[in-house]
């Protein structure tokens, strides 16, 4: 059983940034794949990026290629997000997730979840 709890969310204006981080309890985190999700009003839950359980490999969308950065620390339990040059599209709420796949980029595939962290980036 994990449980994950986001933290670091906020309100900044376009092109600010913002460090979101998640800690996890669970004696098996280091095994766990980690990624981020986000949903903004009215809109699906989309993916954002995700790690692998040793932090070798990542993947992130698109839409923040360039932009934002994980990294996950087993020794801490945890993950993070930092996110530069935030555009008001980045406006969502945003969840950690953690996934006993040693890696995944699907939600299906991911088996614990936050409470989520607000996110919003005003123009």
């Amino acid at each position: 059983q994990v449980q994950l709890v986001e933290s670091g969310g906020g309100s900044v204006q376009t092109g600010g940034s913002l460090r979101l981080s998640c800690a996890a309890s669970g004696r098996t985190f280091s095994r766990y794949a980690m990624a981020w999700f986000r949903q903004a009003p009215g809109k699906e839950r989309e993916f954002v990026v995700a790690i692998r359980w040793n932090g070798g490999d990542t993947h992130y969308s698109d839409s923040v290629k360039g932009r934002f950065s994980i990294s996950k620390d087993n020794t801490k339990n945890g993950v993070d997000l930092q996110m530069n040059s935030l555009k008001p599209e980045d406006t969502a709420i945003y969840y950690c997730a953690a996934s006993t796949y040693s890696y995944a980029n699907v939600a299906s595939l991911y088996d614990y979840w936050g409470q989520g962290t607000q996110v919003t980036v005003s123009s």
